[in-house]
């Protein structure tokens, strides 16, 4: 990944899981907790694309394993947020500009459901059965539906911040600049310096010729006269 796309996805991360832990969650709602940090890496993942999505999202998955109050192990939110970076980035819009809201909504809700299933089947692998005693039905729905009235004020925003990382003037004219340029004026200056040469030398030559001539005959008209 670029270095514009790192420093901007590990800052949108961080503030997402620092917005998340300490309002969302202390909102008590019923059912789930609205998920920012999966919003922030469904943003990243429709203009960065299916590989960097998983980038995005294992890191973003990862940091909210270990940041506290995490009560589960280490790398199951990881293999999560890894998994949907990675579908939401395939179906990236072309040059990552959305031309309706109904696709984005769509994956929305998608990776709002398929995020809570797999979290929830990836804890009963591991003995965690949390989400059998809240109710699964309850989650899901509760899910989809907090993530889906905040995608508008968030995942918009987010896209919009990678494309304009993405076309930075500052880096694209540093990189015209590294590039060597070879100057038309210097090879028409540097070829008429080479013609003049032989320009020169083919002067040079006609001289010496001519003065030649002019030796030969005076010395056969001095030899007319003796």
């Amino acid at each position: 990944m670029r270095v514009n796309r790192i420093l901007l996805s590990s800052s949108l991360v961080v503030v997402a899981l620092v917005l998340q832990v300490s309002v969302l969650a202390r909102l008590h709602l019923p059912g789930a907790v609205p998920d920012l940090l999966l919003l922030t890496v469904l943003g990243l993942a429709l203009v960065y694309g299916h590989v960097g999505g998983a980038l995005v999202g294992f890191g973003a998955g990862l940091l909210a394993d270990l940041a506290p109050p995490a009560d589960h192990a280490a790398g199951r939110y990881a293999l999560v947020l890894c998994v949907i970076g990675y579908l939401a980035g395939l179906v990236k819009p072309e040059n990552g500009r959305l031309k309706s809201a109904t696709g984005p909504m769509v994956v929305v809700v998608v990776a709002a459901i398929g995020s809570t299933l797999l979290y929830a089947g990836v804890g009963a692998l591991v003995g965690d059965t949390a989400a059998r005693h809240v109710g699964l039905g309850s989650l899901l729905f509760t899910a989809a539906l907090y993530d889906l009235l905040l995608a508008p004020f968030v995942v918009p925003g987010i896209m919009a911040l990678a494309r304009r990382a993405e076309n930075d003037p500052l880096a694209e004219t540093n990189s015209q600049a590294k590039k060597p340029s070879i100057s038309s004026g210097w090879l028409s200056g540097g070829t008429g310096l080479r013609i003049g040469g032989q320009r020169g030398g083919l002067g040079g030559l006609k001289v010496k010729a001519a003065r030649s001539r002019t030796a030969r005959a005076g010395r056969i008209k001095g030899v007319k006269r003796l």
